[in-house]
């Protein structure tokens, strides 16, 4: 027996419930099948004479309880839960019992005041016409049973959550609507009036209608007809329901995800093909309702492997669709980019990164290029892909345009971030710095010293740090400009993370180029604008690595500039004990090239030279024994020792050594140790 069916409310005309926002989240249900069986009444009516079975019948007979009966006697127990069965004639002139959702107690349907339907623009309009309900084929009916059987079994436990019946009556009202309602005319408006209580932003009122089984029954429904108004009202509904958690989403996902997401995406490809009325609506709630999913990190995994999934995404730059739905389709794109499990297979799917690069390039909505951006930076942070990424000169190209041109601070930055991925690679360094007579260097170079995001100019430094290395540390040294203006951002920007990066990039460049490179020169001046940064840097550090080649002394010691920064390094207090001990080891390398020792002997140099020796401090000790080496070698010129000797507290710093060593060698700590403050304290008074 087919129970009452709740009459749907009267509709004229009007507007439909609006599909807007963006979130996510599915849901399910366990619904009971209830047997229609007669009441207990109406079995003590029609009861007959029986005769008494033999006891063991009896009890045997006592054991079997039916199921319905169960259900019956639960349903006594608690009758604020209900369930009711929509029993569908079948071709054969069977029925099918479709599991219902568990709504409570149901005080009828959700009617519309005033004689018109709920306002929405995207729930449909127009006639009511369409094939009945009883026309859809019983094969295709059995199908989405078995599906939604087969999905509740794999179901995870649900959260328990409370909602207040009074509150949210309205939504299971509309629900149980749709689960009653059975041909067109009747789906129509109990669609009408599901989107009327949908349409919404708050969210635990959105939990609710997943938790209570909207997604099931709209699932359900679309699987059910063909009818574009239905269509279209049913993606509109289920738009708004998934606007919920993450977690519900989840759960919904989990429940009918396997059956509504290929019955979405033939939905989409047939709207694409121009088959359906007022396919653009019908294009952007399905894309949202994919956008809510691939939201939850979980989810995205599963989503992208769904047949049809990637290439419904690489027709975004093939179909004809308008802005909304090439920026919607390309965050679906970005969000599942954004998982490590999918990068590999998204970039090996055939034209999906011609797609991306054609959006990246040619489209025209600032959200889309954005979202392009960053599903290409989001690719080149595998690294199985980074190589074979590199070697598109066409993604080369459209991340260099998308870095120096494009106005969203954040679509620069996504792409810059992209040649940094690409840069992590040690076979791709090479291949950037030559690609385009160096335009990858060039863009870095622009954005590290102009860009007014700060985090562009920060990973652009990065960037560049990647790329410097052996091979390539040439090559960037006699890029025009690069160098200085590594060294002046290292100095002047405003951000100290831009100028740490830029100080690594400059010294990480600094350590490969030798003097038999032309840019070598160049790289001093560098260093010697870096050196003032009030960050710390490693410019000490790199000039002492250098001084110690006998082959970069002299040029060195020449170079203007050089010995000035080493002594403004130690003389200055705001600088580390690591750093000014650099700085002095230096000069002390330096002094060990014969033909320096008259260039160094000048007034800077040695009051650097006297502050080390009469450093106090047991971490000072490296710094003082070096101290007391430069003054020594550059005392072995003659002629220096006049001027040395006169030079303010050397000589007193010079007998403090001399002091300490005999304090080393009477102990006996000296280990054969050389003490040269002796003769040099000798020698100087001698030139005095």
């Amino acid at each position: 027996a087919i129970p009452a069916v709740i009459k749907p409310p009267n509709v004229s005309s009007g507007s439909m419930a609006s599909s807007v926002s963006m979130s996510s989240s599915f849901s399910s249900f366990k619904g009971k099948v209830i047997r229609d069986t007669p009441s207990k009444q109406s079995q003590k009516l029609h009861q007959t004479p029986k005769t008494e079975k033999p006891l063991k019948q009896r009890s045997r007979d006592a054991l079997k309880v039916t199921r319905s009966e169960k259900t019956q006697r639960q349903h006594r127990r608690n009758p604020s839960s209900s369930h009711s069965v929509i029993g569908i004639p079948t071709s054969r002139g069977k029925q099918l019992d479709f599991r219902s959702i568990d709504v409570g107690s149901v005080s009828g349907s959700q009617s519309v005041s005033g004689g018109g339907r709920p306002k929405s623009r995207n729930a449909g309009s127009g006639s009511f016409g369409g094939r009945d309900d009883r026309s859809v084929g019983s094969e295709r009916r059995e199908r989405s049973k078995t599906t939604m059987r087969n999905q509740s079994k794999t179901m995870p436990q649900r959260k328990t959550k409370e909602f207040f019946q009074e509150e949210y009556q309205d939504v299971k009202d509309v629900i149980e609507e749709l689960n009653r309602a059975i041909g067109h005319d009747r789906r129509i408006a109990a669609i009408t009036n599901a989107c009327a209580v949908f349409d919404h932003c708050i969210a635990d009122k959105h939990n609710a209608e997943l938790h209570y089984g909207a997604a099931n029954v709209l699932s359900l429904v679309l699987s059910m007809t063909d009818s574009d108004d239905e269509v279209r009202m049913v993606c509109a509904a289920l738009e708004m329901v998934f606007r919920a958690g993450h977690d519900n989403v989840k759960t919904a996902f989990v429940d009918v995800g396997a059956a509504v997401v290929p019955l979405l995406l033939r939905l989409l490809e047939r709207c694409e093909s121009g088959n359906m009325k007022h396919a653009d609506v019908s294009i952007m709630n399905i894309t949202k309702v994919l956008l809510y999913i691939s939201r939850v990190c979980d989810l995205r995994v599963p989503l992208a492997r769904h047949q049809g999934m990637l290439n419904a995404l690489v027709r975004v730059a093939t179909s004809i669709l308008n802005a909304d739905c090439r920026t919607g389709r390309m965050r679906v794109m970005a969000n599942l980019a954004n998982c490590d499990q999918n990068k590999v297979m998204m970039l090996e799917h055939d034209g999906l990164i011609e797609s991306v690069l054609k959006i990246a390039t040619l489209d025209l909505s600032d959200k889309a290029r954005e979202f392009a951006s960053a599903t290409l930076m989001d690719l080149a942070s595998a690294p199985l892909n980074q190589r074979p990424m590199a070697q598109i000169d066409k993604l080369l190209g459209t991340l260099v345009k998308l870095a120096v041109i494009d106005d969203s601070d954040e679509t620069r930055e996504y792409a810059i971030t992209g040649l940094q991925n690409l840069a992590f690679a040690k076979e791709n360094r090479v291949r950037l710095v030559t690609y385009g007579s160096g335009v990858v260097l060039e863009a870095l170079k622009k954005t590290v010293s102009g860009d007014p995001n700060s985090k562009a100019r920060r990973r652009a430094a990065g960037a560049l740090t990647n790329l410097a290395c052996e091979e390539t540390a040439e090559r960037m040294g006699m890029h025009k400009g690069l160098l200085e203006t590594l060294a002046m951002v290292s100095t002047n920007d405003e951000n100290n993370d831009v100028q740490k990066r830029a100080s690594l990039a400059l010294t990480k460049v600094a350590t490969n180029i030798t003097i038999n490179m032309q840019c070598h020169e160049t790289l001093l001046d560098a260093l010697v604008v870096a050196s003032v940064s009030a960050n710390a840097n490693n410019v000490s550090a790199v000039l002492r690595v250098k001084a110690r080649i006998p082959e970069n002394r002299e040029q060195m010691a020449q170079h203007p500039g050089v010995l000035d920064t080493l002594s403004d390094i130690i003389l200055s207090n705001a600088n580390e004990t690591k750093d000014r001990d650099n700085a002095m080891r230096a000069i002390m390398h330096l002094t060990n090239e014969p033909a320096n020792l008259k260039v160094l002997c000048f007034k800077t140099v040695l009051d650097a030279l006297v502050l080390g020796a009469e450093m106090d401090g047991k971490e000072f000790a490296e710094m003082r024994d070096s101290a007391i080496v430069a003054i020594e070698r550059l005392a072995t010129e003659i002629s220096n020792r006049k001027q040395i000797a006169r030079t303010p507290g050397l000589i007193t710093a010079v007998a403090k050594a001399t002091e300490r060593e005999l304090k080393t060698e009477l102990s006996g700590e000296g280990n054969g140790q050389a003490f040269l403050a002796k003769p040099l304290l000798m020698s100087l008074l001698v030139a005095l």
